[in-house]
């Protein structure tokens, strides 16, 4: 095994472990139709792609950008 492949499953590992801490956090549930820190709509296909989503995109990725 040379440099590249250890490289290649330290990515992998790093990309399983932040999918992993992704959907541990996810909520579940029913989506809220306002977003919980701005009050703005959330889209109808957000809600539906994304249960238990609290927040629009804009604060979302603001939050993501944050705790990043």
């Amino acid at each position: 095994m040379d440099q590249f492949d250890r490289a290649s499953e330290v990515e992998q590992r790093f990309i399983q472990s932040a999918i992993a801490r992704a959907q541990a956090g996810r909520k579940s549930g029913e989506s809220c139709t306002h977003c919980e820190e701005c009050g703005e709509a959330i889209p109808e296909a957000r809600r539906k792609a994304i249960a238990g989503c609290r927040l629009c995109i804009v604060c979302q990725t603001e939050q993501e950008t944050a705790n990043g």
